[in-house]
């Protein structure tokens, strides 16, 4: 048998937080003025966070545990993803109110896959293509089918 490594602690643990809160969601207040449940969105999205742990771990299993390599650059290479993921990040939030959910979102998501992946012209556009397409999907599900009013921005609203 093959031992236990980190993926399949983190996947086991994933999988116990989904069935704890999938317990929870039971307890959620019915309202009456609602055209489904309220419990039926935290029990959709934990579904696919079940599925996706599962599949986490079944792939964990299988691989076994990792070969251990340090990155060179001390606390900052190592940890140089996060502290560029946070800072843009901060970026994205200071220019809400100039920029707006829908500008601001498409920027951090290009500059976020530029700044963590290959940034050669073809995956330039594919990075551009991806922002643009899943941060529009996601504000026109919020707009116009959620009716939910996201900050527009200086620069929208002038529209």
């Amino acid at each position: 048998m093959k031992a236990l490594n980190r993926d399949t602690i983190v996947a086991v643990i994933l999988l116990l937080f989904c069935g704890a809160f999938y317990a929870a969601s039971f307890r959620i207040e019915e309202t009456t003025y609602a055209t489904i449940g309220a419990e039926v969105w935290p029990r959709l999205i934990l579904a696919v966070m079940f599925a996706l742990s599962a599949i986490y771990l079944v792939q964990s299993v299988r691989k076994g545990p990792p070969v251990a390599e340090r990155p060179s650059g001390g606390f900052f290479g190592r940890y140089r993803n996060a502290i560029l993921c946070y800072l843009l990040f901060l970026a994205f939030l200071l220019t809400l109110d100039v920029l707006g959910m829908l500008l601001g979102g498409i920027a951090f998501v290009f500059l976020a896959l530029s700044v963590l992946g290959e940034r050669s012209p073809k995956m330039l556009a594919t990075h551009a293509v991806v922002a643009i397409v899943s941060v529009g999907a996601m504000w026109s599900i919020f707009t116009f089918a959620l009716k939910v009013i996201l900050p527009p921005g200086i620069i929208l609203s002038v529209w």
